[in-house]
């Protein structure tokens, strides 16, 4: 991972998102992707979406760390797959906490698809683990 650099994306790094997104981020069952979605996600909060870059300024990495000033969300954790296995996400999961305790957090979620068994054993690796007393209702706005 020393060819790594953990940094929050820009608006200069909007369309090698999407790209990366389309190659590494999983579920068929979210509303597609925009430019227009990440670029608010940058102007809202300029530090939530972390990305791990390597040498060649390509995205390998990607996590939303979502505060909104009383709870903390983890979504889009992303790992090229050419990369994974390699730390990174753990290291974006590190950063993504690293980020909720300097604001005075004390807890945090973390969106993880059902069908994602590979990603589960990285999450309880991480200390994270399902609640089976809440489930997530979602309404599409559009």
């Amino acid at each position: 991972m020393s060819d790594l650099v953990f940094r929050p994306a820009t608006s200069s790094d909007v369309a090698a998102v999407l790209e990366f997104w389309a190659s590494a981020a999983e579920d068929a069952h979210r509303p597609t992707d925009t430019a227009e979605a990440v670029e608010r996600l940058i102007a809202r909060d300029p530090d939530a979406l972390v990305l791990a870059v390597d040498t060649d300024d390509r995205v390998v990495g990607s996590i939303v760390a979502g505060w909104d000033g009383w709870r903390c969300h983890i979504y889009r954790l992303a790992v090229a797959p050419d990369r994974r296995r390699e730390g990174i996400g753990r290291a974006l999961i590190t950063a993504a906490e690293e980020r909720f305790v300097a604001a005075g957090a004390g807890r945090v979620d973390a969106m993880v698809l059902t069908d994602n068994t590979s990603a589960h054993a990285a999450w309880r690796a991480a200390g994270y683990m399902p609640q089976a007393e809440w489930a997530r209702w979602v309404k599409p706005l559009r």
